[in-house]
């Protein structure tokens, strides 16, 4: 892979911290990675290096407004109703514009595999094809609780210290934003399974069977899509099949590209 570059731009009326990487080899598609609830570019460890040198593809990692060093959501640290959509639908093709991308295949995680097939559901050409893992189409029981217990060990344990080192000043804005848009009682209502038809691209979904966040229900709901759809359960895995199954999900992603993005 090329060298590393950091820079800040403008998306979505926001200030973005984004990391690129050049393929070595001119018009390769872009990976486009889209963190997780309380996530950011760090948190992603060397997963996009490593992805993006076994595809021999760009790769594109940015903070979400509010998230790692990109611009902070101020108090009351409320994020709108339609927060996923808004991101799917200003943010996304900022960044794609920014930096020219017309091939795009988008590698979300939780919150950010939202985004991400709510993006391809949008009808962007540019997106190629979504790597969807452990998102969320609806809103589960299981996750709300999930969440509560975060929520509870918020003051009582060492949580706001781990998520410092990646957020810093931003970490108790990223936190509670988080927390504040799913628990919010009108946010029950999110579920855009209607919308899934209009995904016509290819899309890989993947999902542990012990996601404390959301059932394979999540997976199963996928089928809707008019794409071609490729998933893949982790036995004994949780939230995290990228970081808790690396080799596996490698595997999967590979297969996926291979069969489905071949130049």
């Amino acid at each position: 892979m090329g060298k590393k570059y950091r820079q800040t731009i403008w998306a979505g009326s926001h200030a973005i911290c984004c990391e690129w990487i050049n393929s070595s080899t001119y018009g390769m598609p872009t990976l486009v990675f889209l963190h997780e609830g309380l996530g950011s570019i760090r948190q992603w460890r060397d997963l996009p290096a490593q992805l993006g040198a076994a595809l021999n593809f760009n790769v594109l990692t940015f903070d979400r407004f509010g998230h790692g060093c990109s611009a902070r959501l101020p108090p009351p640290y409320r994020r709108p109703l339609n927060y996923f959509q808004a991101e799917a639908e200003t943010t996304i093709p900022d960044l794609l514009d920014t930096f020219c991308i017309s091939d795009a295949v988008l590698v979300g995680h939780s919150d950010g595999a939202t985004i991400a097939i709510l993006a391809a559901s949008s009808g962007d050409k540019r997106v190629r094809a979504v790597i969807a893992e452990a998102g969320h189409w609806f809103v589960e029981k299981r996750t709300l609780s999930s969440i509560k217990k975060l929520l509870a060990q918020w003051s009582h344990s060492n949580l706001r210290q781990r998520l410092t080192k990646y957020h810093g000043e931003n970490v108790e804005g990223m936190f509670l934003g988080w927390t504040n848009l799913w628990l919010n009682p009108y946010f029950a209502a999110f579920d855009i399974r209607s919308k899934l038809p209009n995904v016509d691209c290819p899309v890989l979904a993947l999902q542990g069977t012990d996601d404390q966040y959301g059932s394979l229900e999540q997976l199963r709901s996928l089928k809707s899509i008019t794409g071609n759809l490729s998933s893949h359960t982790f036995s004994a895995c949780g939230h995290h099949p990228h970081l808790e199954l690396r080799k596996s999900y490698l595997k999967n992603v590979e297969n996926f590209v291979s069969t489905h993005l071949q130049r």
